[in-house]
């Protein structure tokens, strides 16, 4: 989102030139301002990820996570293929109580 904002800013400077680089980053920052990612941080992203190295799950199971943040165990069975056998209980309550802590949810 902060690339974008950036991206942003300074499109507004050359306008015309990229009118519809312009519109589509101007529609996906105001879309992603609605989500969780507007209270997230490079800093706690970062360590959202460093702890999730303990569970072994893909780049992209991990990218799910920072972009949705599981705030169920439902969530986690939807993001994480086979969670059942590759999680337990304990493994699936310790990444939402990480998720609450390094991705705080939309106030």
């Amino acid at each position: 989102m902060q690339i974008l904002q950036k991206l942003k800013d300074n499109a507004q400077k050359k306008h015309k030139r990229e009118g519809s680089l312009a519109t589509v980053t101007y529609e996906t920052v105001h879309y992603l301002q609605d989500t969780e990612c507007k209270n997230q941080s490079a800093e706690s992203i970062q360590k959202f990820l460093e702890e999730m190295k303990a569970f072994k799950l893909t780049k992209s199971e991990k990218l799910m996570m920072v972009n949705t943040p599981p705030r169920t165990e439902l969530e986690i069975q939807l993001i994480v293929q086979e969670s059942e056998e590759r999680l337990s209980e304990e493994n699936v309550r310790k990444i939402i109580d990480l998720a609450n802590e390094f991705l705080p949810a939309t106030s």
